[in-house]
């Protein structure tokens, strides 16, 4: 992707969620997929009641990493 194209999809979110919770997007990475066998909302849920998160960013993370394990 050249640097004029907009990011798109949940990935537009992460600069936002970086420096509201100050952690790269690969420590929410891990944390998601320490949650193995849960469903999607399940695990946006786990992240605003554990760790603070806003849905729109707990979503986009999930969406993001759920779609980098599929086949």
């Amino acid at each position: 992707m050249s640097a004029t194209e907009k990011v798109k999809g949940p990935a537009s979110y992460f600069p936002s969620i970086e420096k509201t919770y100050g952690q790269p997007i690969e420590h929410w990475k891990e944390i998601i997929r320490a949650q193995d066998g849960k469903a999607h909302m399940q695990i946006v849920a786990f992240l605003k009641e554990t760790h603070g998160l806003g849905h729109g960013h707990a979503n986009a993370l999930v969406a993001a990493t759920l779609a980098e394990t599929k086949s």
